[in-house]
């Protein structure tokens, strides 16, 4: 899920704590083109008040409508939009777009104090939620673990699914960790010069103690996990690649104009990596934006980090350095 939904519970548990009834919306299926995935959450207070999005606006606007005119439901419901082409027109769906939700009254809270305390200690939650009865279920997730629903049993995850391990914690650093927490990720931070760290927020992410390698040993990249060095220091810097590029890694990236990953790479291919694992390094890093500026370089990585997950080839080619 991404980290921002994780702010639809907090309002939703802020509302509720205030005296307010609130209903939780979840996109639970999609066909066509439809404008939010499955998983997405959208909180509403009894007065209309929302938090979140299920739909370019025109759904959440009859949602607001249908509980000022109707309250909020006795029960979870499962509710669709799009089937018509009426429909589809008048609530601004794509043509063909079809988009089932469920909408459920926040009775009891406690599974979204447990899930915000959890997710707050880089844990994944699953919460499964039983329509008929509107019993609550929390357990362990599992990363990348897909929403699943049979029309009575809802099951999604709450949590980063991916991870990013910035090595070094300066102003670059810092501006990346900040943009990569509402994209999804959950932030760890390797740098061992005390000098850098002790300007890190904890709120930017988790501070791991140890040399760069071993940190990228010890976290065991998978799939899920994209590593970026950027303290534009050879001798942390490598240290930290010589793993990364061993590992699953979906994103290795370094700091660097094209001359130094040149050299780089030279340096990295004198040691027990081969050809194949250098050239999946991802240097000059970033999109080629024209970027000059720290956050203008931070966009750029996070830019390229993100079409390497979708799998999307960037459409400009970075211009030499």
């Amino acid at each position: 899920m991404e980290s921002l939904d994780l702010d639809v519970l907090k309002a939703a548990l802020s509302w509720h704590q205030a005296d307010f009834d609130v209903s939780l919306a979840t996109v639970v299926q999609t066909w066509g083109s439809a404008p939010r995935p499955p998983g997405s959450l959208l909180a509403i207070r009894s007065d209309g008040l929302v938090m979140g999005s299920v739909s370019g606006g025109c759904i959440e606007d009859d949602l607001i409508a249908r509980i000022r005119t109707q309250g909020m439901p006795a029960k979870a419901e499962l509710v669709q939009y799009g089937v018509t082409r009426e429909q589809a027109q008048h609530f601004g769906l794509p043509c063909g777009g079809i988009l089932e939700l469920v909408l459920e009254p926040l009775r009891d809270v406690a599974w979204i104090e447990s899930v915000l305390q959890q997710t707050s200690l880089h844990q994944l939650v699953e919460r499964t939620l039983h329509l008929s009865s509107g019993k609550v279920e929390l357990a362990q997730g599992q990363r990348q673990q897909a929403l699943r629903f049979d029309g009575e049993t809802l099951v999604m995850v709450f949590g980063p699914q991916l991870r990013l391990l910035i090595i070094g914690a300066g102003q670059l650093s810092q501006l990346v960790a900040y943009m990569a927490q509402p994209l999804g990720f959950d932030v760890l931070m390797c740098d061992p010069r005390e000098e850098y760290t002790g300007t890190w927020q904890s709120n930017l992410g988790q501070h791991l103690s140890g040399m760069p390698d071993d940190v990228v040993v010890e976290i065991k990249p998978d799939a899920h996990t994209a590593i970026v060095a950027l303290t534009h220091d050879p001798k942390l810097d490598d240290m930290a690649l010589l793993e990364a590029l061993k590992s699953e890694a979906f994103y290795v990236g370094a700091l660097g104009s094209r001359a130094n990953n040149k050299k780089r790479r030279e340096r990295l291919a004198l040691f027990d990596l081969s050809e194949d694992q250098i050239n999946r390094l991802h240097g000059p890093i970033g999109l080629h934006i024209g970027s000059r500026v720290p956050s203008e370089i931070a966009v750029s990585i996070l830019a390229e980090i993100v079409s390497v997950k979708n799998g999307v080839a960037p459409s400009q080619k970075k211009l030499p350095v």
